[in-house]
């Protein structure tokens, strides 16, 4: 298997990933040639010790910046910029947030030792879902992920699932990001293969399994207790904020697709 290394977001202010962390991690350490995280300043100080006992590699983000859905673009730079900074000699990095991978690493251990097994083909790999991964979700994330993936269609030319919010990364591909993506959005998801193709690099696609939704693994005690993962995702869906969260990230991920349509070097 090729040296990849993972470079991944974390924000777990509730500790709710914490077991699945605890129990994954080891998986994880077997598949890639390092970790590195980016971890906001929420995460909780057990996780924090968790991670230094593991020896995975992590820098904790400043209490001042912003976080939330909507200033992902900057924390996803920084996770990518840890890991072209950690030291590692490789030269293909994993970008994800880390409840998707360790989700992805229970569920789809094969599937994801395959996809990163291919990820030096190309210089950026965008990686979706599946029809049935897509589907998985809630509706409010479906309806509006897809307006998101369609406007970038319309501006790239193919109609890829780009909102799944991962990427293979070649360290030319990582450094152009870090150095001259001025993108502090959830619309990352859209610029950083902009920027890319701007760049000149090569780009692929590659639809996943294991990245299906993978947040009902921090509500197991909630889930069991409403009687199952269908009663959870039809109260999320019966929530207007939700769709209202959902459909500013949408706008913003169009909007980041229109800005850098014609981005070049």
């Amino acid at each position: 298997m090729a040296s990849i290394v993972l470079a991944a977001t974390h924000h777990d202010p509730d500790g709710r990933l914490y077991d699945q962390t605890a129990r994954i991690l080891p998986q994880l350490q077997s598949v890639y040639a390092g970790i590195v995280l980016q971890l906001t300043p929420q995460t909780t100080a057990e996780t924090v010790d968790l991670l230094r006992r593991c020896g995975v590699r992590f820098r904790i983000g400043s209490a001042d910046l912003p976080t939330g859905h909507l200033h992902l673009g900057l924390w996803r730079r920084g996770a990518v910029a840890a890991g072209l900074n950690s030291g590692y000699d490789v030269g293909h990095y994993h970008f994800c947030d880390l409840d998707r991978v360790l989700h992805w690493a229970e569920f789809h251990l094969d599937e994801l030792r395959a996809t990163l097994a291919e990820l030096p083909e190309y210089d950026l790999t965008v990686l979706g879902r599946t029809q049935r991964a897509f589907a998985s979700h809630p509706r409010a994330q479906t309806a509006t992920e897809a307006l998101a993936n369609r406007v970038f269609g319309l501006v790239w030319g193919a109609e890829w699932d780009i909102a799944a919010a991962a990427r293979g990364l070649s360290a030319r591909a990582a450094r152009l990001i870090v150095d001259r993506c001025d993108d502090d959005t959830v619309g990352s998801d859209c610029s950083w293969p902009l920027i890319a193709r701007g760049g000149g690099l090569l780009l692929g696609y590659r639809e996943t399994e294991g990245l299906e939704f993978e947040t009902l693994d921090r509500f197991g005690d909630e889930i069991a207790a409403l009687g199952g993962p269908q009663i959870w995702i039809d109260r999320f869906d019966a929530d207007p904020q939700q769709w209202l969260l959902r459909m500013d990230l949408a706008r913003a991920e169009a909007e980041s697709a229109w800005s850098y349509r014609n981005w070049s070097l």
